[in-house]
């Protein structure tokens, strides 16, 4: 079980809303399990259906992450009319089995956050508490 503190979690839903209608996307670090921080990335696809990471935006957050002495634990992105399950794409493109995929939804009920495990194209949903 992973814990996300709860500032991190009303940031994620505030840049989910922001990004409207397209997804949103970022990092989320901290240690031990523990989320501290988000990491707001560009969506350079400007998709409702879709992300891409910003190259040089992803390569610099993951410098500041490890001068803050913190890991990248999971990445997020929105779903702003579906459920918050990873999709076929979302499966197909999960290269890092060590990475949680967070994925918000926007869609009824809204601004649900849940977090996967995929790894071979398997789904296990993870567990999170609010601290």
């Amino acid at each position: 079980m992973i814990k996300i503190k709860r500032n991190v979690l009303e940031q994620i839903q505030q840049i989910a809303r922001e990004e409207l209608p397209n997804e949103a996307c970022g990092y989320l670090a901290g240690k031990d399990n523990k989320i501290t921080h988000c990491y707001r990335l560009t969506n350079i696809d400007h998709s409702p259906e879709h992300f891409s990471f910003d190259p040089k935006e992803q390569f610099e957050t993951m410098i500041n992450a490890r001068n803050k002495g913190l890991e990248i634990i999971a990445n997020f992105h929105s779903h702003p009319e579906t459920p918050a399950r990873p999709s076929k794409e979302d499966i197909r493109l999960a290269f890092d089995p060590q990475i949680l995929y967070g994925i918000i939804s926007l869609a009824e009920p809204a601004e649900i956050l849940k977090f996967f495990k995929i790894e071979n194209g398997k789904v296990t949903s993870v567990d999170y508490t609010l601290i």
